[in-house]
C-alpha cells in the first residue's frame, strides 16, 4: 500500500497476529516449520482470502513479501525466546502469557478488520454489508486457519464475542470512512480492542444452549 499510515498499521498488525500463531504453535509443541506456518497463516491468510474474494489476483502477500517476511521473523524470533529459555510456558508465566497473548490478538483483530473495509473501499466497493462482511473475513480469517490446523475449535465460535468485537469495529469504521478515513480507522480498531480486553477481563461470552465446560482449549 502507498499510505505509509496504512502501512505501519499493517505492520503492527502483522506482528501482533504473527506472535499469536507462533505462540499456539510453540504451546502445542510445533517444530519450528510449524511455528513459521501458523505465524504465517494467521498473519497473512485472512488478507489472502479478502483478495480472492475482491478479485484481486496475486494476493497482496504474494505481490508484496514484506508481511510474510515480518511474519516469518517474528515467529523465529518468538521460537529462539522460548526455546533458550522454556520457563517462559511454565504454570509460573502462563498467567502472563494469556494476557500478552490476548492482547496481540485484539490488537491484530482490530488493525485487520478495519484494513479489510479499507481495502474494498478504495477498490470502489460502497455496499455497507460488503465491506463489514470484507472487514470481519480479513480480521477473522487468519485466526481460524491458525485453529484449525492447530486442531483447536476456532476462537471466533466458541469464546469472548470474538466475532462481535470485529463487527461493531467494522460497522463503525464503515459508518465513518466516506466523512474522514484516519477517523475511521482509528475508531474501528479502538472499538475492537476494548470489546476484546473487556471481554477478556470479564468474561463476556454470547449465550449458549447447553452449560459452558470448565475447560476449553
Amino acid at each position: 500500500m502507498d499510505n505509509p499510515i496504512i502501512l505501519v498499521a499493517e505492520i503492527i498488525g502483522t506482528v501482533a497476529f504473527a506472535s499469536s500463531g507462533a505462540m499456539l504453535a510453540i504451546r502445542k509443541n510445533m517444530d519450528l516449520f510449524g511455528v513459521l506456518v501458523l505465524g504465517l497463516c494467521v498473519a497473512v491468510g485472512g488478507g489472502i482470502l479478502r483478495d480472492i474474494i475482491l478479485g484481486q489476483p496475486p494476493p497482496g502477500a504474494f505481490r508484496d513479501p514484506v508481511y510474510a517476511m515480518v511474519a516469518m521473523g517474528t515467529s523465529v524470533f518468538l521460537f529462539i525466546v522460548v526455546y533458550l529459555k522454556k520457563e517462559i510456558l511454565n504454570s509460573r508465566y502462563l498467567t502472563r502469557y494469556e494476557q500478552v497473548m490476548n492482547y496481540c490478538d485484539a490488537v491484530g483483530l482490530g488493525i485487520f478488520t478495519v484494513i479489510g473495509v479499507y481495502t474494498a473501499h478504495s477498490l470502489g466497493y460502497r455496499n455497507k454489508f460488503f465491506l463489514i462482511f470484507l472487514g470481519m473475513l480479513t480480521g477473522v480469517g487468519g485466526g481460524m486457519i491458525r485453529d484449525v490446523l492447530a486442531d483447536t475449535m476456532p476462537f471466533i465460535l466458541r469464546k469472548h464475542v470474538y466475532a462481535v468485537a470485529a463487527l461493531a469495529g467494522a460497522l463503525a469504521c464503515v459508518n465513518l470512512i466516506d466523512r474522514n478515513l484516519y477517523l475511521s480507522l482509528a475508531t474501528g480498531t479502538a472499538i475492537i480492542i476494548v470489546i476484546r480486553v473487556l471481554a477478556t477481563k470479564f468474561c463476556w461470552d454470547l449465550p449458549r444452549p447447553l452449560p459452558k465446560e470448565k475447560k476449553e482449549g
